[in-house]
């Protein structure tokens, strides 16, 4: 059965992958034909092509390694100086620069001159452009909220998952009882695993870091309501002051740091806790701040994958994944001992931030990815305007085939870091169990 169900999640994956990817590359085709370029290609994947279908103008097909895909449209790129495209060179960076635009007219027809990608204006070009990385964001989105509001976040309730029998600082991280420990109070009151904790000295506590902060707030006396086998139940309990955990004000422990404040000596159950719209909207702009600043931080990351690849060293749970490793999650995922909800759950949230990072990886302005031409269109919309406010010639369309040197360095580094992490997803994989 776990086998079934390691090829299942990996299978489902696939799935979701080569969805987001034709999800991705519909916002291109989309914005494109409706701006009269013509696209003779829509493909999902790369290498040959697995089925493929004829529709009007375009093909349609899927290719056999689902690692990407892509639109071919016509004219990505000026012509040369002379109005044509360039006659062949033997220096190797002008040959790149003549590869890139001999290939954007190699399915050049009669009637395709008004239908080229490079005469639209800069700004439909940087809405054709920018349509795919806002597909996966819109995706991305849609899951989000739907986790978020449907079944929730798995957090901290203020039901009681146990009690603690005594005292213990946490800083002495033991967990059994020694002679001379002192009776927790929730013990000592009577508080039992299963209560759910709805007041505390008559105040409501309706999520567990309100109810967390009055507690360590309180030493002394307390009331505290707890709803057990139906019943309301007042409990009467005498905090005191022990070394905890100190919080970093969401209710998040942080590591190796304490704090002296009240103790009640319990631990709260998890479950799954339906967020609003409002809460919902944080987290995801929480999630969205944490994947500019992972982006950000990739190529520190180079060393710690390359020790993990090759050292055995370990891997870091924020360790850059893959395709690979994001495969083999899912099929960890479909593992776990949970209940099936819950495991749907956990891989939709997994698809939408693998939707999430292509969104952010693909904003990047560097060519060839998308935000490098949507930089190329922007940069000639600027100079067009300033060349029109100082009453300039035209200085005419931005080549972008002149920055594909540039490309092919950015596409090979890309290609290097990929490898890295594959290599690493593949020996040293992130685990979650």
């Amino acid at each position: 059965m776990t086998i079934l169900m390691t090829v299942l999640g990996i299978a489902i994956f696939a799935v979701g992958l080569l969805v987001s990817i034709a999800w991705h590359e519909l916002g291109h085709l989309s914005t494109a034909k409706v701006f009269g370029i013509r696209v003779p290609q829509y493909m999902v994947g790369f290498g040959p092509t697995v089925w493929s279908r004829h529709r009007g103008e375009t093909e349609y097909g899927i290719k056999a390694i689902p690692m990407g895909g892509y639109i071919r449209m016509i004219g990505m790129f000026p012509p040369g100086e002379d109005g044509k495209v360039t006659a062949r060179s033997t220096s190797p960076f002008r040959s790149m620069i003549e590869d890139a635009r001999s290939a954007a007219y190699e399915e050049l027809q009669p009637g395709d001159e008004k239908r080229l990608f490079y005469t639209r204006k800069p700004w439909k070009r940087v809405i054709v452009m920018f349509a795919g990385p806002f597909m996966n964001l819109i995706l991305a989105v849609a899951i989000f909220l739907t986790t978020l509001m449907t079944f929730g976040v798995n957090t901290q309730t203020t039901s009681v998952a146990s009690v603690s029998d005594c005292v213990i600082q946490q800083s002495e991280k033991r967990d059994k009882c020694a002679a001379g420990d002192p009776a927790a109070p929730a013990k000592a009151a009577g508080l039992q695993a299963g209560d759910k904790i709805v007041a505390f000295n008559g105040r409501r506590a309706d999520d567990w870091s309100a109810l967390q902060k009055d507690i360590r707030a309180t030493v002394g006396p307390a009331t505290i309501t707890v709803v057990r086998a139906g019943q309301r139940i007042d409990l009467k309990a005498d905090l005191i002051e022990n070394k905890v955990a100190r919080t970093d004000g969401s209710g998040k422990y942080v590591k190796d740091e304490y704090v002296t404040a009240g103790f009640l000596g319990f631990a709260p159950a998890s479950g799954y806790v339906p967020q609003t719209f409002g809460q919902s909207a944080g987290r995801m702009g929480e999630m969205m701040q944490a994947g500019v600043t992972s982006l950000v931080q990739l190529p520190s990351k180079v060393p710690d994958l390359w020790n993990a690849a090759f050292n055995g060293a370990d891997r870091a749970q924020d360790s850059p994944m893959g395709v690979v490793g994001a495969a083999r999650v899912s099929g960890e995922i479909f593992n776990l001992d949970l209940p099936a909800t819950h495991i749907l759950v956990i891989f939709l949230n997994l698809l939408a931030g693998f939707n999430l990072s292509l969104f952010l990886f693909n904003m990047l302005p560097l060519l060839p990815l998308d935000g490098g031409h949507i930089a190329g269109a922007l940069w000639e919309s600027l100079r067009r305007n300033l060349a029109r406010l100082f009453k300039r010639p035209d200085p005419g369309p931005f080549d972008v085939a002149k920055l594909m040197p540039v490309a092919y360095v950015v596409a090979s580094v890309f290609i290097c870091f990929t490898l890295l992490v594959m290599v690493a997803d593949v020996v040293n994989p992130i685990k979650i169990t």
